[in-house]
Order: C-alpha cells, then sequence, then structure tokens
C-alpha cells in the first residue's frame, strides 16, 4: 500500500526495535468510506525520508482485550477505568414517549477530558489532594478545581480567564468532576493555583511513587537539563524575571529558567524554577542538593549536556562520589587530536554513529569519543555557509578600501571585521585577516587575508565528533553513549510544554503565580506521559497528542424525551464512537460509557396537542 496517502503524521514512538514509529489512520475504499489505524515509521535513504508501515491495527480477539483490560487495570488500579462513578448504565423507570417531540441540548465535549479525567485518577492524583486538603467551607473543593487546571492545560492550553468563560462551558467537566457551571470564575482558578504551590514537593514524591508502580520505573539514571521561558508584560514586581540567554530567541524580553530532572525513561521526576539571569552551571550544586534531600542518594548516575559543568562541578562530583556522564565543550577535542585522526579502533554502535574509548591523563574518567555522519554532514554545510558569508563580506571590504578617495582609519576597518567575523563566528577559524599600510592607495590602507589550512585540515576530521566524560571505569563505550543520549528525552520534554502544553509565554506578573503556572505545566507533562507510556504499551506507538485530538470527537449530549403523561425525560447521554474509534479505546481497554447519572425527571405541564 502507498504509505503517502496514511493521513498526518503525528508524535514520535519507538516499536520493539527502538525504531521511531508514530499513529496514524488512513482511508480505504473506492469512496475512501472506511478508516484503519497504523503505526508507521520514517526511514532515511540519504537525504530523502520514506515512510514504512510497521502495523495495521484491527479490532483484537479476546485473548487480545483481556490483556488490554489487564494493562489498564495495572495502570489505573481500577477495575473498570473508563465507567467513572458519575455514570449510570439503564433507565430507572418503563415510560411512553412522544416521539415527535424528541429533541436534543446541551452538547458538550466529552472524549479527551473524559481521558484526562482517568488519567488523573490513575495517577490518584484524586486521593492525594483530598487527603492533602480537606473539604472545608469552599463552594467547590480544591481537588476538583486542581484537576479542572492541569486538564485544560492537558486538552486546550490556554489562560485562566478563558478557562472560566469559555472553555469550561463548552465541556462536560462540570458533570465529570462534579462542578457546577457557575462556580467556575477566574478569581477562584488564581485563587487555586495559591492553594496548590504549597504541595509542590509532596506531589513530586507521589509522582515517583506512583509512577514507579505503574510503569516499573528506574531512577538509577537521572537525567538534567535547563530551558527558558519568557514574560509578556513588563514583570516588573517579580523577581524571577530577569534578562538573560533566550532559548525562545526572545532576548527582547524578560524570562525564567525552568530545570527539569527526568528518569532515563523521561518520565517527569521534580523541577525548579531559577531567575532568568542565572546561568546553567549555577544550578547544578542545589539541584542535586534538592533530588537528594527528596529521593535519597542511593548512588544515581547525573547526566547533563556540557553546559551544566566545569572544573569546580566535575571535581564536586567526583569529590562527594557521585556517578556522572556529561557532554564537554568542543575545544576539549583539541586534547585528544591523536584520537580524533586515528582511523582504528573505532566501534559502531549504530549506523553512521561510531565510538571510541580514550584514555584519561590520571585514569579517574572514562572518556568516550562520537563520530556520527549525520552531524559531520550539518556540520560541514553549516561552516561552508557562514564561510561563504564571510567571504562576500571580505570581497565588499577590500573593495571599499581600494575605492576609497580619502583617507581611512585602520581602526574602524579592524571593528568592522571584526563584526564581520563575530556575525559569522562558527566559520570565523577558516580566515586570517589584516590590515596594512599602503602609500600607493589614497585611504593609506589596504586588506589582506587567506585561508588557515590547518584549521580547514582540523575540521575535515573533527566535525561530525563530540567527547563525553564520566565516572564509570567499568562501562562499555556503547553503554555510556546510550545512557547520554537519553538527554534528548529531556529535550523532547522542553518541546512539548512549549508546544503542546503552551507553557510561553507566561502573563503572571509574580512570582508565586509563575511558580505555580509552571507547576500546573509539570503535571500536565505528568500525564501526557502517563498515556504516552499506556499507548506505548497498548501498542498504539507514542502519539498522545492524537488520541487527545481523536477522542474530541465524542460527545455528552441531553436527549428530552416528553412522554405520554404529560412529563419531560431527559437522559444524559454520550455519542458512541465510530468504529475506527472504538479500536483505539479496545487497544487501551477502556469503554465509553453510555450515559451519565441523570436523569433527573422534570415534571412539566402537559402539552397540548
Amino acid at each position: 500500500m502507498n504509505t503517502k496517502n496514511l493521513g498526518d503524521k503525528f508524535r514520535w514512538g519507538r516499536n520493539a526495535e527502538g525504531k521511531i514509529v508514530y499513529l496514524r489512520h488512513f482511508d480505504i475504499g473506492q469512496k475512501k468510506n472506511r478508516t484503519y489505524w497504523a503505526l508507521v515509521r520514517s526511514v532515511r535513504n540519504g537525504r530523502k525520508v520514506r515512510q514504512q508501515t510497521v502495523a495495521y491495527l484491527g479490532e483484537l480477539d479476546s485473548k487480545g482485550r483481556v490483556k488490554a483490560r489487564a494493562l489498564a487495570r495495572r495502570i489505573t488500579g481500577r477495575e473498570n477505568p473508563g465507567q467513572l462513578d458519575f455514570f449510570d448504565e439503564q433507565p430507572d423507570e418503563s415510560v411512553e414517549v412522544k416521539l415527535k417531540g424528541v429533541r436534543l441540548e446541551r452538547s458538550r465535549i466529552f472524549g479527551d477530558v473524559w481521558l484526562s479525567v482517568v488519567l488523573w485518577n490513575a495517577l490518584k492524583f484524586d486521593e492525594l489532594f483530598t487527603r492533602l486538603i480537606p473539604t472545608g467551607l469552599e463552594d467547590v473543593p480544591w481537588p476538583r478545581v486542581f484537576a479542572l487546571l492541569a486538564i485544560a492545560r492537558l486538552c486546550s492550553p490556554s489562560s485562566e480567564l478563558r478557562i472560566a468563560e469559555q472553555w469550561f462551558r463548552k465541556t462536560a467537566l462540570d458533570d465529570l468532576l462534579d462542578i457546577p457551571e457557575d462556580k467556575i470564575n477566574d478569581d477562584r482558578l488564581y485563587r487555586a493555583l495559591d492553594v496548590l504551590l504549597p504541595h509542590k514537593d509532596v506531589l513530586e514524591q507521589h509522582v515517583k511513587n506512583r509512577l514507579g508502580e505503574m510503569f516499573e520505573v528506574s531512577y538509577e539514571i537521572l537525567l538534567y537539563d535547563v530551558t527558558s521561558t519568557y514574560f509578556e508584560g513588563q514583570a516588573q514586581g517579580n523577581e524571577l524575571a530577569q534578562r538573560g540567554y533566550s532559548r525562545d530567541q526572545r532576548p527582547d524580553c524578560k524570562q525564567v529558567n525552568i530545570a527539569l530532572v527526568a528518569t532515563k525513561e523521561g518520565l517527569p521526576l521534580s523541577h525548579e524554577i531559577f531567575p532568568g539571569n542565572t546561568a546553567d552551571v549555577k544550578t547544578v550544586k542545589e539541584i542535586v542538593a534538592k533530588i537528594e534531600a527528596k529521593f535519597g542518594r542511593a548512588g544515581r548516575v547525573w547526566i547533563m549536556d556540557r553546559g551544566m559543568v566545569s572544573a569546580e562541578i566535575l571535581e564536586w562530583l567526583r569529590a562527594e562520589k557521585r556517578p556522572y556522564i556529561v557532554g564537554t565543550p568542543k575545544c576539549d577535542l583539541k586534547k585528544f587530536e591523536a584520537q580524533v585522526l586515528e582511523q582504528r579502533n573505532w566501534e559502531e554502535v549504530r549506523e553512521g554513529l561510531e565510538v571510541k574509548r580514550c584514555p584519561s591523563p590520571d585514569g579517574s574518567e572514562t572518556f568516550i569519543l562520537c563520530r556520527s555522519q549525520a552531524r559531520k554532514e550539518k556540520e560541514k554545510a553549516m561552516h561552508e555557509r557562514f564561510q561563504k558569508r564571510i567571504e562576500a563580506g571580505i570581497a565588499k571590504l577590500v573593495k571599499r578600501v581600494r575605492e576609497a578617495k580619502r583617507k581611512l582609519e585602520a581602526g574602524v576597518i579592524e571593528r568592522q571585521i571584526g563584526r564581520l567575523l563575530q556575525r559569522n563566528a562558527r566559520g570565523a577559524g577558516a580566515f586570517r585577516i589584516g590590515v596594512s599600510n599602503d602609500a600607493t592607495r589614497p585611504s593609506g590602507l589596504s586588506v589582506w587575508w587567506y585561508r588557515d589550512e590547518q584549521w580547514k585540515e582540523w575540521h575535515e576530521h573533527s566535525d561530525g565528533c563530540y567527547l563525553l566524560r564520566a565516572s564509570q571505569l567499568d562501562w562499555s563505550p556503547e553503554e555510556l553513549w546510550k545512557a547520554y543520549i537519553q538527554l534528548t528525552d529531556v529535550e523532547n520534554a522542553f518541546r512539548i510544554q512549549k508546544t503542546e502544553l503552551e507553557i510561553r509565554p507566561v502573563f503572571h506578573q509574580t512570582a508565586d503565580r509563575t511558580r505555580a503556572h509552571i507547576f500546573i505545566c509539570f503535571i500536565a507533562y505528568v500525564m501526557w506521559k502517563t498515556l504516552e507510556q499506556w499507548s506505548q504499551r497498548a501498542g498504539l506507538g507514542s502519539s498522545p497528542r492524537k488520541l487527545l485530538e481523536e477522542f474530541h470527537a465524542i460527545r455528552s449530549t441531553d436527549v428530552v424525551l416528553p412522554t405520554t403523561d404529560g412529563r419531560q425525560l431527559r437522559l444524559r447521554c454520550v455519542t458512541q464512537p465510530e468504529k475506527p474509534l472504538q479500536i483505539l479505546l479496545q487497544r487501551l481497554g477502556l469503554e465509553i460509557p453510555k450515559r451519565l447519572r441523570l436523569p433527573v425527571l422534570l415534571e412539566t405541564a402537559v402539552a397540548k396537542m
């Protein structure tokens, strides 16, 4: 079958062989009236990427359905996770209905918010917050408002004002969370942020324990990275809002830094907030100390990118006997020039990627030299692009100095050369440029330049190479590289929070509200990863957003039935999904409830016919 017509691709996942897969649906038949699901992976062939079907997803047999329900029970801890306490299957009386007057009212978004409530309860957040915050005099218990904020962030990220004034009233969350529609306003949502924030540490401990129960998570390896998100507005009363290195390419805005610690599976463990001008390396000691205080030391291996480490941090980690695997600055490759140039002893760990163990000067660490063909091509193209820009800039400068009709200052020309090289720093090392006096020209100057052949030769061999260092002396080069490359899971976590959960920009103007906003995003990301892990174990790839989008089509609606005895019977029903969506539900081991626990019989005047 031609996989080019498989529909819109979605999020990446991995099958049992570690290949990247994602969930897609496609139509078949002459009239395209039958829809099926498939798992698809991308296969690179040189510069081209083609799509290959891994498996078609049809209905499960009885044995498969039993396994799916068992998986759902293990993850949710409930015998029938889809049938929450708010539903009832049968009406409590038999009545005669006048068919002519049957009508539908109050259509609401149901499927995605229902699935989110299942995730919230599976993580036992309902039990946690009920225990932490006993019911008081408030009109709506705070745990239900917390659930609303997290579900909104997962399904339709937006401001608290939009949630209160628009989104909540379009969903069935009033039934699912038992919250009266008129009780939700932006003031209650903002106050809920204030109530939630003090429970951050307790919730993170709960998340660690619960994810460990659900997915048998290992906490021996911890991934650590930092990102930033920017503010809209001046945020003058917010000490967290500072100007610093912006990963969002918004240097014009104040920002806040977000530190995330995750497991090797990419499951979030903890997060911390730092002022926007805090250097990454300055966060390491505080984060490590907080994680050890919360979860114990237990000899965990810390994996961090090169921006997190310095000579001081490495010395501190070694002194405290904390295992680590870290990246190193590009300039450190020069210390291993002989190994870079030597073509022997490379070990291929996957297609296009080789590693080599290098001797440590004092024998206290393991250094791993890595060489990636794809990275080599990327860096080569990047260097060539910047070199062309520098050449063009030099040509203009040489022409201007040569054709000048008046005397020029050497210092001015040198500063212009400096700015040119600064703008194209990745190619600047390939050139040697200078200014000399030249009495034969009106300008009194000439610009000379030539290419540095040693720089060119070094980069021909070193492009695509990077260096890792680790405290583990007994791990193989392949084991160390595979552990380090899991940092991409943290980078993916930041991408999801910024795009799917819309953690940016931050509109809150106080520090605590900023912390609470990011905390809600953290909780929503825990729910996202729970759905992702569930989806993977159910054989659906890794497509949380795709699942939520498909479930969004399921709605709840009121069926109003006028009876022959003059009453009205109102049934709050749930639309039953079409066949393709039933397949997804079946594989998740879930069953959509048929109707909510209303009906409420409304006595009305008998209509005169």
